[in-house]
């Protein structure tokens, strides 16, 4: 059968997502403490490879077993730390944690203050043209060749960003994008663009270069992990 978990954890105790050597991440966590619990070896597919220091409040992953899950949440959260099992469901065998998603949404969170913890925000004390970050996000919505806002290679960089939220509240600024699919460090460059804009580094034209000339190479900084979560993902 297959197996659904949902689950949260903290970014900053982990090297990221994805199954490493010598280094500690919540895939290879989560296939050894299963292992363990089940006694048998278990494989487990999530909706998404977040990077080092990148937090989630609703991360999927799927496994296959034949095994009794009775009480299988109570047993996991007994024995992992860092991560808290939110869900455990028997699912269909054409789920797939990542391939069936429809969509997910992240936020990222900016402190303005200077003065919050920087392993679950981006501190940055610079003062910020939020109505120009605003309405510079607005070109990102649609459907996109985001190859100027991707790391790495891929055989097509088109995705489609249905929603983009930008607000603040007691000196932290909010940035929430909902899309079909978010490509490596594409948020945090997307993030990384606004808080240009928002620092009058560059003005919305850059965007739109980027956006209509993807072979232009061109690469603006990528912010920092820290700030950013995994907050929902739609099936």
């Amino acid at each position: 059968m297959k197996v659904m978990l949902l689950l949260s954890y903290d970014g900053s105790k982990f090297y990221g997502f994805q199954r490493q050597k010598n280094v500690r991440n919540v895939q290879g966590y989560l296939e050894n403490t299963l292992s363990n619990i089940l006694n048998e070896d278990i494989l487990v597919k999530g909706a998404g490879r977040t990077d080092a220091g990148v937090h989630s409040l609703y991360q999927v992953v799927h496994f296959e077993t034949n095994k009794d899950i009775t009480n299988l949440k109570h047993k996991l959260n007994n024995v992992l730390e860092d991560i808290k099992i939110k869900k455990v469901k028997v699912v269909d065998d054409d789920f797939h944690a990542r391939h069936s998603a429809l969509s997910k949404t992240y936020l990222y969170k900016i402190d303005l203050s200077g003065q919050k913890d920087s392993n679950y925000y981006n501190v940055i004390k610079y003062k910020l043209d939020i109505k120009k970050m605003k309405e510079a996000s607005k070109l990102f919505l649609g459907i996109h060749d985001f190859h100027n806002f991707v790391s790495g290679f891929r055989e097509d960089y088109h995705s489609t960003i249905y929603k983009i939220n930008i607000y603040k509240f007691n000196n932290t600024l909010y940035l929430k994008f909902t899309g079909k699919a978010f490509y490596r460090y594409m948020v945090r460059n997307l993030v990384g663009t606004l808080i240009e804009i928002g620092k009058g580094k560059i003005d919305e034209s850059v965007i739109k270069d980027m956006l209509d000339y993807p072979e232009l190479e061109k690469r603006l900084p990528t912010a920092s992990p820290n700030g950013l979560y995994l907050l929902k993902i739609k099936y």
